[in-house]
C-alpha cells in the first residue's frame, strides 16, 4: 500500500523569486555571521542559542558586563525581529508586502555597524543583531514551509528528518528538501567569503553585505512593479 504525504504538510510550487530570494538572503547573513565570529567579540552574531548559553553562564558567574552584553546582543535581534512585524504586519511570504523597505533598513543597519565594529564597540554587534533579526523575521512561511535564513540549525534539523523517512520508505516532500538545501548552501557559501573578505578587509566586508542587501531590496521592488503592471 502506497504512502502518501498529507498535503497540509506538502509545499505547492515555489516562484522563482523565493529561492532567489531565499539563498540571496542566507548568503548575506554567512557573511555578517562570520564577520562577527573572527572580529573582536568573536562572536556569531545570529546565533542565537549559542548567545542564550552564554548570557546564561554569564548570571551564574555574576559577570555584571558580560551579563548586559549578551542581554544586549539577543534583545537587538529580537527588536529587529519587532520592527519587521511592525512593517510587515504578516509572516506568510507574499509578493506585495513590503519587504523592500525591510530590506533597506537592513542594509542602512549592517553599513552603520561597520565604523562602530572598527572602533570595537559593542553597539556594532547589536546593530548588525539588529539586521539579521529584521531579516529573518522578514521570511517567515511560505505554503506551509518555514523559511529563516539567519541561522541554520532548523534546516539541517529537516534534513535529518528525510533522511529517517527516506531509510523508512515514508514519501519525502522534494521542493521542502531543496529549500532546505538552498538556505543550507546560501549560508555555507556566505560564510566562506566572509572569511576571505574579513582577512582582507577586516569589518569593511560587512559593506558587501550591506550593498547586497540593498541590491536584493532594489530587484524586489522593480519585480514587484513589473508583476503589477502586467496584472493592470
Amino acid at each position: 500500500m502506497s504512502r502518501t504525504i498529507p498535503h497540509e504538510h506538502m509545499i505547492t510550487k515555489l516562484p522563482r523569486w523565493i529561492w532567489t530570494g531565499a539563498w540571496a538572503l542566507s548568503f548575506i547573513a554567512g557573511i555578517v555571521n562570520v564577520v562577527g565570529l573572527l572580529g573582536f567579540e568573536h562572536q556569531a552574531i545570529t546565533h542565537l542559542t549559542g548567545n542564550t548559553s552564554m548570557l546564561a553562564e554569564a548570571v551564574a558567574s555574576f559577570n555584571l558586563v558580560s551579563t548586559l552584553h549578551f542581554a544586549a546582543l539577543i534583545g537587538s535581534f529580537v527588536a529587529g525581529c519587532a520592527l519587521s512585524g511592525f512593517i510587515i504586519q504578516d509572516s506568510t511570504l507574499q509578493l506585495g508586502r513590503r519587504y523592500g523597505v525591510a530590506l533597506f533598513i537592513v542594509a542602512i543597519l549592517l553599513f552603520v555597524s561597520v565604523p562602530l565594529l572598527e572602533h570595537q564597540s559593542s553597539y556594532g554587534m547589536y546593530t548588525a543583531a539588529g539586521a539579521c533579526g529584521l531579516q529573518n523575521a522578514m521570511v517567515s512561511t511560505y505554503s506551509g514551509a518555514v523559511v529563516r535564513t539567519t541561522h541554520v540549525s532548523g534546516m539541517f534539523t529537516d534534513l535529518g528528518i528525510f533522511l529517517g523517512h527516506t531509510l523508512r520508505g515514508v514519501p519525502i516532500d522534494s521542493r521542502r528538501l531543496k529549500l532546505s538545501i538552498t538556505v543550507i548552501s546560501g549560508f555555507f557559501c556566505g560564510g566562506v567569503a566572509g572569511a576571505f573578505l574579513y582577512q582582507a578587509i577586516a569589518y569593511s566586508a560587512l559593506y558587501i553585505p550591506s550593498g547586497l542587501t540593498a541590491l536584493v531590496a532594489v530587484t524586489y521592488a522593480i519585480f514587484r512593479k513589473r508583476k503589477s503592471e502586467s496584472r493592470e
